[in-house]
Protein backbone atom coordinates (compact mmCIF):
# COMPACT_ATOMS: atom_id res chain seq x y z
CA UNK A 1 0.00 0.00 0.00
CA UNK A 2 1.48 3.29 -0.90
CA UNK A 3 2.01 6.02 1.68
CA UNK A 4 1.24 9.16 -0.38
CA UNK A 5 -1.09 8.85 -3.61
CA UNK A 6 -0.98 11.36 -6.11
CA UNK A 7 -3.79 11.04 -8.85
CA UNK A 8 -3.90 13.57 -11.68
CA UNK A 9 -2.77 16.77 -10.33
CA UNK A 10 -2.85 20.34 -11.95
CA UNK A 11 -2.74 24.10 -10.81
CA UNK A 12 -2.29 27.19 -13.12
CA UNK A 13 -1.19 30.69 -12.79
CA UNK A 14 -3.15 33.03 -15.42
CA UNK A 15 -2.73 31.19 -18.44
CA UNK A 16 0.71 29.08 -17.28
CA UNK A 17 -0.58 25.35 -16.60
CA UNK A 18 2.78 24.90 -13.84
CA UNK A 19 1.95 21.96 -13.11
CA UNK A 20 -0.26 19.19 -15.49
CA UNK A 21 -1.52 16.05 -14.70
CA UNK A 22 1.26 14.97 -12.06
CA UNK A 23 0.78 11.26 -10.72
CA UNK A 24 2.84 9.33 -7.93
CA UNK A 25 2.43 6.82 -6.11
CA UNK A 26 5.82 6.43 -3.09
CA UNK A 27 5.32 3.30 -0.45
CA UNK A 28 6.05 3.46 3.37
CA UNK A 29 9.85 3.32 4.01
CA UNK A 30 10.94 4.83 0.84
CA UNK A 31 13.71 7.13 -0.84
CA UNK A 32 12.01 8.92 -3.34
CA UNK A 33 13.41 11.61 -5.87
CA UNK A 34 11.67 14.20 -8.13
CA UNK A 35 13.93 15.96 -10.26
CA UNK A 36 13.87 17.84 -13.35
CA UNK A 37 15.48 21.19 -15.04
CA UNK A 38 14.92 24.72 -13.12
CA UNK A 39 11.57 25.81 -13.55
CA UNK A 40 10.30 22.09 -14.34
CA UNK A 41 7.49 22.46 -11.62
CA UNK A 42 9.13 20.54 -8.89
CA UNK A 43 8.47 22.82 -5.90
CA UNK A 44 5.45 23.63 -7.15
CA UNK A 45 4.29 19.85 -6.70
CA UNK A 46 5.93 20.63 -2.84
CA UNK A 47 3.90 23.89 -2.35
CA UNK A 48 0.61 21.79 -3.82
CA UNK A 49 1.26 18.67 -1.27
CA UNK A 50 1.67 20.82 1.68
CA UNK A 51 -1.07 23.67 1.28
CA UNK A 52 0.38 26.61 0.06
CA UNK A 53 -1.01 26.12 -3.27
CA UNK A 54 -4.42 24.30 -3.75
CA UNK A 55 -4.76 21.87 -6.98
CA UNK A 56 -7.39 23.03 -9.83
CA UNK A 57 -7.61 19.11 -10.25
CA UNK A 58 -6.36 15.98 -8.94
CA UNK A 59 -6.67 13.94 -5.36
CA UNK A 60 -3.54 13.72 -2.73
CA UNK A 61 -4.07 10.87 -0.43
CA UNK A 62 -1.88 9.72 2.41
CA UNK A 63 -2.66 6.42 3.79
CA UNK A 64 -5.42 6.55 1.97
CA UNK A 65 -7.10 9.91 3.32
CA UNK A 66 -7.73 12.39 0.98
CA UNK A 67 -6.08 15.74 2.07
CA UNK A 68 -7.01 17.55 -1.30
CA UNK A 69 -7.35 21.19 -0.29
CA UNK A 70 -6.60 21.19 3.38
CA UNK A 71 -5.06 24.23 5.07
CA UNK A 72 -0.98 23.51 5.45
CA UNK A 73 -1.10 23.38 9.45
CA UNK A 74 -3.87 20.65 8.94
CA UNK A 75 -1.63 18.87 6.12
CA UNK A 76 1.31 18.73 8.99
CA UNK A 77 -0.95 17.32 11.45
CA UNK A 78 -1.90 14.52 9.25
CA UNK A 79 1.97 13.87 8.80
CA UNK A 80 3.70 15.73 5.79
CA UNK A 81 6.52 17.85 6.88
CA UNK A 82 8.55 19.56 4.47
CA UNK A 83 12.35 21.81 4.48
CA UNK A 84 12.87 24.59 1.89
CA UNK A 85 15.41 25.11 -0.62
CA UNK A 86 15.95 28.88 1.43
CA UNK A 87 16.66 27.64 5.18
CA UNK A 88 13.82 29.05 7.14
CA UNK A 89 15.06 28.14 10.95
CA UNK A 90 13.82 30.92 13.47
CA UNK A 91 17.16 32.84 13.49
CA UNK A 92 16.79 34.45 16.42
CA UNK A 93 15.82 31.92 18.67
CA UNK A 94 18.40 29.25 20.08
CA UNK A 95 18.84 25.77 18.27
CA UNK A 96 16.66 24.10 20.89
CA UNK A 97 14.18 26.49 21.05
CA UNK A 98 13.57 25.67 17.11
CA UNK A 99 12.80 22.29 17.73
CA UNK A 100 10.63 23.15 21.02
CA UNK A 101 8.40 24.62 17.76
CA UNK A 102 7.68 21.97 15.74
CA UNK A 103 6.66 19.77 19.21
CA UNK A 104 3.72 22.55 19.67
CA UNK A 105 1.92 20.46 16.97
CA UNK A 106 1.81 17.74 19.64
CA UNK A 107 2.32 18.75 23.07
CA UNK A 108 0.15 21.52 24.04
CA UNK A 109 -1.24 23.36 27.14
CA UNK A 110 -3.59 26.39 26.92
CA UNK A 111 -3.04 30.15 27.48
CA UNK A 112 -4.73 30.03 30.66
CA UNK A 113 -2.14 27.14 31.59
CA UNK A 114 0.87 29.27 30.51
CA UNK A 115 0.29 32.88 31.52
CA UNK A 116 -0.60 31.38 35.26
CA UNK A 117 1.96 28.74 35.35
CA UNK A 118 0.18 25.84 35.90
CA UNK A 119 1.33 22.57 36.75
CA UNK A 120 0.58 21.31 33.09
CA UNK A 121 2.88 24.29 31.50
CA UNK A 122 6.06 22.95 33.78
CA UNK A 123 5.53 19.50 32.27
CA UNK A 124 4.45 19.90 29.19
CA UNK A 125 7.59 22.67 28.53
CA UNK A 126 9.97 19.81 30.36
CA UNK A 127 8.49 17.29 28.33
CA UNK A 128 9.23 19.16 25.43
CA UNK A 129 12.80 20.51 26.41
CA UNK A 130 14.07 16.25 27.03
CA UNK A 131 12.12 14.98 23.29
CA UNK A 132 14.11 18.47 21.82
CA UNK A 133 17.26 17.25 23.24
CA UNK A 134 16.74 13.75 22.15
CA UNK A 135 16.30 15.17 18.61
CA UNK A 136 19.10 17.22 18.94
CA UNK A 137 21.48 14.23 19.99
CA UNK A 138 20.01 12.54 16.67
CA UNK A 139 21.85 14.85 14.40
CA UNK A 140 24.85 16.05 16.67
CA UNK A 141 23.61 19.40 17.60
CA UNK A 142 23.13 19.19 21.56
CA UNK A 143 26.44 20.96 22.30
CA UNK A 144 24.75 24.03 20.38
CA UNK A 145 21.42 23.65 21.52
CA UNK A 146 21.63 26.97 23.27
CA UNK A 147 23.44 28.72 20.81
CA UNK A 148 21.34 30.90 18.06
CA UNK A 149 20.31 29.25 14.91
CA UNK A 150 21.83 32.24 13.13
CA UNK A 151 24.79 31.52 14.38
CA UNK A 152 25.25 28.25 13.57
CA UNK A 153 27.43 26.49 10.03
CA UNK A 154 25.51 26.21 7.00
CA UNK A 155 25.64 22.51 7.41
CA UNK A 156 24.01 22.50 11.01
CA UNK A 157 21.11 24.73 10.11
CA UNK A 158 20.32 21.86 7.54
CA UNK A 159 20.15 19.43 10.14
CA UNK A 160 18.42 21.97 12.41
CA UNK A 161 16.14 22.24 9.84
CA UNK A 162 15.46 18.59 9.40
CA UNK A 163 15.40 17.95 12.97
CA UNK A 164 12.32 20.76 13.65
CA UNK A 165 10.66 19.12 10.38
CA UNK A 166 11.22 15.63 12.30
CA UNK A 167 9.60 17.36 15.60
CA UNK A 168 6.37 17.58 14.12
CA UNK A 169 6.19 13.49 14.22
CA UNK A 170 5.55 13.30 10.04
CA UNK A 171 4.95 10.36 7.97
CA UNK A 172 6.22 11.90 5.09
CA UNK A 173 9.31 14.07 4.52
CA UNK A 174 9.99 16.75 1.98
CA UNK A 175 13.24 17.92 1.12
CA UNK A 176 13.47 20.81 -0.99
CA UNK A 177 17.12 21.26 -2.38
CA UNK A 178 18.72 20.01 0.90
CA UNK A 179 22.31 19.79 -0.63
CA UNK A 180 21.61 23.51 -2.20
CA UNK A 181 25.20 25.40 -1.16
CA UNK A 182 26.99 22.25 0.04
CA UNK A 183 30.55 21.43 -0.79
CA UNK A 184 31.08 18.40 -1.06
CA UNK A 185 31.93 17.11 2.49
CA UNK A 186 29.12 18.35 3.72
CA UNK A 187 26.88 16.70 1.00
CA UNK A 188 28.31 13.10 1.76
CA UNK A 189 27.58 13.69 5.66
CA UNK A 190 24.37 14.72 4.41
CA UNK A 191 23.71 11.93 2.55
CA UNK A 192 24.64 10.15 5.95
CA UNK A 193 22.04 11.70 7.99
CA UNK A 194 19.12 11.08 5.40
CA UNK A 195 20.01 7.65 4.96
CA UNK A 196 20.23 7.56 8.65
CA UNK A 197 16.74 9.48 9.34
CA UNK A 198 14.60 6.90 6.90
CA UNK A 199 16.34 3.77 9.03
CA UNK A 200 16.38 5.15 12.61
CA UNK A 201 13.12 7.23 12.35
CA UNK A 202 11.47 4.67 10.07
CA UNK A 203 10.95 7.73 7.69
CA UNK A 204 9.21 8.20 4.22
CA UNK A 205 11.31 10.86 2.27
CA UNK A 206 10.64 12.85 -0.80
CA UNK A 207 12.98 14.96 -2.35
CA UNK A 208 14.25 17.50 -4.83
CA UNK A 209 17.92 17.63 -5.68
CA UNK A 210 19.68 19.17 -8.33
CA UNK A 211 23.06 17.02 -6.83
CA UNK A 212 22.84 14.18 -9.05
CA UNK A 213 25.69 11.98 -6.96
CA UNK A 214 23.59 12.52 -4.17
CA UNK A 215 20.51 11.42 -6.45
CA UNK A 216 21.80 8.13 -7.64
CA UNK A 217 23.86 7.87 -4.05
CA UNK A 218 20.62 7.56 -1.66
CA UNK A 219 16.98 7.31 -4.27
CA UNK A 220 15.48 4.24 -5.03
CA UNK A 221 12.98 5.48 -7.25
CA UNK A 222 12.76 9.10 -9.48
CA UNK A 223 10.30 10.86 -10.95
CA UNK A 224 11.60 13.51 -13.37
CA UNK A 225 9.62 16.36 -14.23
CA UNK A 226 9.85 18.61 -17.48
CA UNK A 227 7.83 21.55 -18.24
CA UNK A 228 5.26 20.56 -15.43
CA UNK A 229 4.93 17.05 -16.87
CA UNK A 230 5.97 13.85 -16.13
CA UNK A 231 9.09 13.20 -18.55
CA UNK A 232 9.91 9.92 -17.04
CA UNK A 233 9.60 7.42 -13.66
CA UNK A 234 11.20 4.50 -11.95
CA UNK A 235 14.10 3.01 -10.82
CA UNK A 236 16.89 5.13 -10.13
CA UNK A 237 19.68 4.07 -12.69
CA UNK A 238 17.13 3.22 -15.24
CA UNK A 239 15.83 7.14 -14.66
CA UNK A 240 19.32 8.56 -14.83
CA UNK A 241 20.96 6.87 -17.91
CA UNK A 242 17.02 7.19 -19.94
CA UNK A 243 17.68 9.53 -22.98
CA UNK A 244 15.14 11.71 -22.64
CA UNK A 245 15.94 12.41 -19.16
CA UNK A 246 19.43 13.37 -20.71
CA UNK A 247 18.03 15.57 -23.33
CA UNK A 248 15.93 17.54 -20.64
CA UNK A 249 18.69 18.44 -18.56
CA UNK A 250 21.88 18.64 -21.54
CA UNK A 251 19.64 19.77 -24.80
CA UNK A 252 20.11 18.11 -28.08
Amino acid sequence: MALLEVKNLSVSFGGLRAVDDFSVEIDKGCLYGLIGPNGAGKTTVFNLLTGVYKPNEGIITLEEKNITGLKTIDINRQGIARTFQNIRLFKALSVIDNVKAGLHNHLKYSSFAGIFRLPIFFRTEKQMTEEAMELLKVFGLEDEADTLAANLPYGKQRKLEIARALATKPKLLLLDEPAAGMNPNETQELMNTIRFVRDHFDMTILLIEHDMKLVSGICEELTVLNFGRILCHGKTAEVLNDPEVIKAYLGE
